[in-house]
């Protein structure tokens, strides 16, 4: 059976470009991107790469029947969060049990939760003094940043790291390791 890989995402879009870059000649591309944001730069990216793109609101989401039939036509088997900030709905956790992947910008359980993405996490991560911080790759499940862990990066943080330095990192270890690790998990799922 064909794999096709939905990419939600409600800002800049560069993982998401990533994930269509790493994907696209291969039998598990991404059929769509799906944004609760017009103005989001994900859009422009997906377009380059003619990936179409669906603009949702959160009611629209919260509807299981008018968002299937959205993504239906697509054949999606797999959601990849990239940065996508509404929450999940229970029933399409519940439709695609263990085939949505988030990442996240820390070591979970640390600084995770409700309005704690981007920026906002490498606030608290200085703020906190900690030592290290990186990346977490999971399961997406029915709260914020508590699905299965799949995988972690990490990097050390200076005590000259700022929020912008921090975040450079982070994105270094976003970009090296989540379409690999995207791949990973699919093939695996393929094989079980």
């Amino acid at each position: 059976m064909s794999q096709k890989i939905a990419v939600f995402a409600s800002g800049e879009g560069t993982n998401a470009e990533r994930l269509i870059k790493y994907f696209e000649n291969t039998k598990t591309p991404v059929a769509i991107v799906v944004t609760n944001n017009s103005k989001a730069g994900v859009v422009v990216r997906a377009g380059k790469y003619g990936v179409p793109v669906l603009q949702i609101t959160k009611q629209e989401l919260a509807d299981i029947d008018c968002f299937f039939k959205m993504i239906e036509k697509h054949r999606v088997t797999w959601i990849v969060l990239a940065g996508f900030l509404l929450k999940i709905p229970s029933y399409l956790v519940q439709r695609f049990p263990n085939k949505i992947i988030n990442i996240h910008p820390s070591l979970l359980p640390k600084f995770g939760g409700k309005g704690m993405y981007g920026n906002h996490v490498h606030k608290a991560v200085l703020e906190a003094g900690e030592k290290e911080s990186g990346i977490t790759i999971h399961f997406v499940n029915e709260h914020y940043d508590e699905g299965a862990i799949i995988f972690q990066a990490t990097c050390v943080i200076e005590e000259t790291d700022t929020v912008e330095s921090l975040s450079k990192k982070i994105h270094a270890l976003e970009y090296f390791h989540f379409p690999k690790v995207v791949e990973e998990v699919i093939n695996k799922a393929i094989w079980e």
